[in-house]
């Protein structure tokens, strides 16, 4: 082996230490819950899926216009998906309009699902292979867009809804949606 090649080996690895530290550095302090999406500011992707409690019934992009709405992505095999929803249960107790997306998931297991846990979506797209979730850049489920009353997102939040999550994210961007106000971060 020749000096510059022991040189090499030994700098590559440092090299590559600088970087990740950079890089980890960089993302210190911010919300490792919060993903970016590109289709903020965008309409929700246009859709034809059935109705996940009405299979004859094809559910649009439509749904999602006319009240700021909270779309959930949710299946079965989701054990966060459990762990946040009496959360939205008391959510759309409260009032608050939610929309479901059914990921990639089993209908007879889904519908038991909702039989034992209880439905807080006024509709539910079944989503069976995932094309929506795609469309929307889904990592997985539970996923929870902010959608405005144009039908535009507004809004992603990846991971458990939780009270802390509503209170301090979404809440917040909820009531100045409702408010027809700026979001906060968005300027006046």
């Amino acid at each position: 082996m020749t000096r510059q090649t022991r040189v090499l080996v030994f700098l590559l690895p440092l090299a590559l230490f600088a970087i990740l530290a950079v890089l980890l550095f960089s993302r210190n302090g911010s919300d490792p819950s919060f993903l970016p999406s590109a289709r903020l500011g965008q309409p929700v992707p246009a859709f034809q899926l059935s109705s996940l409690t009405e299979p004859d019934v094809t559910l649009s992009a439509d749904i999602l216009k006319g009240d700021v709405t909270l779309l959930n992505v949710w299946a079965t095999w989701c054990v966060s998906c459990l762990v946040e929803h009496p959360v939205l249960m008391r959510l759309a107790d409260a009032g608050v309009h939610i929309v479901g997306v059914n990921y990639k998931d089993n209908r007879e297991a889904a519908l038991a699902w909702l039989q034992n846990n209880g439905n807080p979506y006024r509709n539910i797209a079944f989503d069976e292979k995932g094309s929506l979730g795609l469309d929307l850049g889904v990592y997985g489920a539970p996923e929870t867009y902010l959608i405005d009353r144009a039908g535009h997102i507004r809004y992603r939040a990846v991971g458990v809804l939780d009270d802390r999550a509503w209170a301090e994210e979404l809440k917040p961007r909820y009531d100045a949606l409702l408010a027809d106000k700026p979001l906060p971060g968005e300027g006046s």
